[in-house]
């Protein structure tokens, strides 16, 4: 990509702006870390140590006081500060990445993206997981007919931590927008909306298993689409045994895949893309899922399917074409708000114990 790299400022610098959003930024062409903000001294410090030529301030307002140097917003802050952020940015003339959920609503979401489109900017929403490797292997076999058509599709986004480790996400207040059901549930069914498309009805079941705990923490979502696929999907914080990641079945084979994508552990671990020989995002073979029909993959069944490397840069080299020649924007707004429909149904559904039609 040519041209003068684009000028990013990153709002929020804990665990999405210093593990996800920073790293990714700084290795995309086209595209450079200009402005961390961050009040905390701590991460500021942290934040001058990984990018020495970063300049870091304690509020946002110091971005929009100088919206004419920078050219993208990245709003990677808690999540109650999602929507206030992209809109003081979209009101200073900046396009903005949002990391997930963009919104506590559908209806928020919404407005954000006529917001965006009234000013003729950019509005994405950073959804990462599209890019795991299990996630693009799925798409191919999908795409490629290896299953069939596809009855049932089983995600499962599931942790053992019985500790409570406190902060927003585990908030029991509303306006925190905590708990697993929009965390890692906005994964789980974004990923069940690409493949398989809109959704007729939403059943789910929200529960608060660790004392002491005020927000989900194991929560179970199924989901009827309008192509007839039915998706099962499970999040949650006290999985002692781990199930399967994906088990997806159709009218020809199934495929089962253990383990999650590597590249969040590789950045956790300050592994950087394109700065070693090994290539991002690939796993072992001994991890690899299987392909097969009428036995289980645990004595054997079925054959050994290659995981595509996993490509998080995907995303922000696609934002930059966006901002650089126009191309399309890699995650909108409208397919957030859509994602979060199914969220707010699902909410409901757990609350008054019934089937949400949409």
């Amino acid at each position: 990509m040519t041209g003068t790299p684009l000028r990013v400022g990153l709002v929020g610098y804990g665990l999405a702006g210093s593990v996800f959003h920073a790293p990714l930024i700084a290795a995309t062409q086209g595209l450079t870390l200009d402005t961390v903000v961050t009040s905390n001294p701590e991460r500021q410090a942290q934040a001058r140590a990984e990018y020495p030529d970063v300049r870091v301030a304690a509020s946002a307002d110091e971005l929009w006081a100088r919206a004419d140097e920078l050219d993208l917003i990245v709003v990677a802050s808690p999540n109650k500060t999602h929507v206030p952020l992209a809109t003081a940015a979209l009101e200073a003339g900046l396009p903005v990445v949002v990391d997930k959920p963009v919104a506590g609503t559908a209806a928020q979401a919404q407005a954000l993206a006529e917001l965006a489109e009234k000013r003729g900017l950019l509005l994405s929403v950073f959804q990462n997981r599209r890019w795991d490797n299990d996630f693009l292997t799925l798409r191919r076999l999908i795409a490629d007919g290896e299953l069939g058509e596809v009855y049932r599709f089983e995600s499962r986004f599931e942790r053992w931590r019985p500790q409570l480790k406190g902060g927003w996400r585990e908030s029991g207040d509303p306006a925190e927008i905590g708990g697993l059901l929009y965390d890692l549930g906005s994964h789980v069914v974004d990923q069940a909306l690409v493949l398989f498309g809109p959704v007729t009805s939403v059943y789910a079941e929200a529960d608060v298993r660790r004392e002491g705990a005020q927000a989900d923490d194991d929560t179970f979502i199924a989901l009827t689409h309008e192509s007839g696929v039915r998706s099962h999907l499970y999040v949650s914080a006290t999985t002692a045994q781990l199930g399967p990641r994906f088990r997806v079945l159709g009218s020809k084979a199934g495929y089962v895949k253990h383990g999650l994508d590597p590249q969040e552990a590789a950045l956790r671990d300050g592994s950087r893309p394109g700065a070693s020989g090994a290539e991002w995002g690939a796993e072992p073979e001994e991890l690899w899922g299987r392909l097969g029909a009428g036995e289980s993959p645990v004595t054997g069944g079925g054959s050994p399917v290659p995981t595509l490397p996993g490509d998080y840069p995907a995303y922000y080299a696609a934002v930059a074409r966006a901002l650089h020649a126009g191309s399309p924007n890699p995650v909108t707004a409208q397919e957030a708000a859509a994602a979060l429909d199914v969220l707010e149904a699902a909410r409901r559904s757990a609350a008054e114990k019934v089937t949400v039609t949409l």
